[in-house]
């Protein structure tokens, strides 16, 4: 039966290649989306509001996340979409030009290399990859389709941010020789649930797609899919990334490290999560660094990174702490900068950097407010004018930067699963350690390999 649909996928993907337009600078660009959870369901309400794009196609295993999204485009004004529980139905669609895909972590990659294979521009959630061979076959994949492809790394769409990494770039605290990233966002414990049959609607082999096969459970289904190593990359690989890539951007944007170690556990709970909830991490790119520390639990303030509410679908996840007595969230996300004249602070509520000895402010960045400074909304809208230019360079993060910020959490993970310091080699690879490149890559279910 996977055999019959792939060769059915693969020819309608290839009538819908050589038919793909091109596209005037006034056209709406047809967009399927994939993945209708919280990140799908915002993927949605931004795309539906845009003049640039249509929303087409609905994709989801899940028959009741597809009649909420119908609802959705009702509510915005906008006509109901194609319905597709199998995403290679949408992908061989002749009406959809580009996909944006909010699936969970073990999907990224496939789903977004069966896209561009089918002709399809993709804008993909990050991180870019769920594992470093996936990263490297994406490169790979839009290289050869020439297909543009954005990762919601939305923060390079943001407009303060970009003033403040270029003023960093530029010399404004000197020659940067180290970051520090911080995912300090409070996780509630999981618990402990056994498995059960599979809820009516919910295609739970899809679901896994290249993952094991495995019983139904909840709680590796909404949400805590991201805790589990089948399918997610703990929160170094989801809130994390976005820190890393800060991280990176502000040092210009280095390849891989030359070392990587990584500990920490999953303290204080007794429950099913698999993933660390403490994580202390140091690349190593000789003669600077970057450190990064992910914790779940309570914690203080650090540097100049305010604490804040938690922002998007993680605010109203199951394992995200809720507000007491009108109090924010424990959440402290950002970075830090150190440089041989000073140092910054970034994070949503802002930017501050800070020079000499006298510790004297140089420069105080704000978010603008609105649709001019909404990152996702323009994120998007880079992705759609890089899809009617056909110009990859046009975006703000293609998937050659991206892969690279996706690959060091996996760097991270590997060290940690490991216990041991690593040295990398091209391609990336670990040096002299079996184990650890067997980690690179996984063993994926037939019909689900990249």
């Amino acid at each position: 039966m996977f055999e019959a649909k792939s060769r059915r996928f693969f020819m309608g993907a290839a009538a819908a290649a050589s038919a793909m337009r091109v596209m005037g600078a006034n056209d709406k660009v047809n967009l399927a989306i994939v993945g209708l959870g919280g990140r799908g369901s915002a993927h949605l309400n931004v795309y539906s509001r845009l003049a640039e794009a249509k929303v087409v196609g609905l994709c989801d295993v899940n028959q009741a996340a597809r009649e909420k999204a119908q609802a959705t485009l009702t509510r915005n004004g906008q006509e109901k979409a194609k319905e597709f529980e199998d995403m290679r139905e949408a992908f061989a669609d002749g009406t959809v030009e580009a996909v944006s895909i909010a699936t969970p972590n073990h999907w990224h990659a496939l789903a977004a290399i069966w896209a561009m294979k089918a002709g399809k521009d993709v804008y993909g959630e990050k991180p870019a990859c769920y594992n470093i061979h996936e990263g490297m076959k994406l490169i790979e994949v839009s290289r050869a389709t020439k297909r543009m492809m954005q990762v919601g790394s939305q923060h390079r769409s943001n407009p303060f941010k970009i003033k403040a990494m270029e003023a960093v770039q530029g010399g404004l605290i000197g020659k940067v020789y180290a970051a520090k990233g911080l995912c300090y966002k409070r996780r509630a414990s999981i618990g402990k649930k056994p498995d059960t049959p599979t809820p009516a609607g919910v295609n739970w082999d899809l679901f896994l797609g290249p993952a094991p096969m495995r019983p139904f459970n909840e709680l590796r289904f909404r949400y805590n899919w991201h805790w589990f190593w089948d399918t997610g990359n703990g929160d170094i690989g989801n809130q994390g990334v976005h820190e890393l890539g800060l991280a990176r951007w502000g040092m210009g944007d280095p390849e891989y490290p030359k070392t990587v170690v990584s500990y920490g556990g999953k303290y204080a709970y007794d429950d099913d999560q698999e993933t660390p909830n403490t994580l202390t991490t140091n690349f190593d790119f000789g003669g600077r660094e970057i450190n990064f520390e992910v914790r779940g639990l309570l914690t203080g303030a650090e540097g100049a990174v305010p604490r804040g509410r938690a922002q998007g679908p993680a605010a109203a996840a199951p394992t995200a702490t809720a507000p007491v007595n009108g109090t924010p969230l424990n959440v402290m996300i950002g970075d830090l900068f150190y440089g041989t004249e000073g140092w910054a602070a970034m994070s949503d509520q802002g930017f501050q950097a800070f020079k000499g000895e006298s510790n004297e402010m140089i420069m105080d960045l704000k978010p603008e407010r609105g649709p001019n400074g909404d990152p996702t909304g323009l994120h998007m809208l880079n992705f759609l004018a890089a899809c009617k230019s056909r110009n990859y360079k046009d975006l703000h993060d293609g998937v050659e930067n991206s892969v690279i910020s996706a690959n060091m959490c996996h760097l991270a993970n590997i060290s940690y699963r490991v216990g041991r310091k690593l040295t990398l080699a091209a391609g990336p690879k670990f040096v002299g350690d079996v184990e650890a490149n067997k980690m690179i890559t996984r063993n994926y279910r037939k019909g689900y390999e990249v």
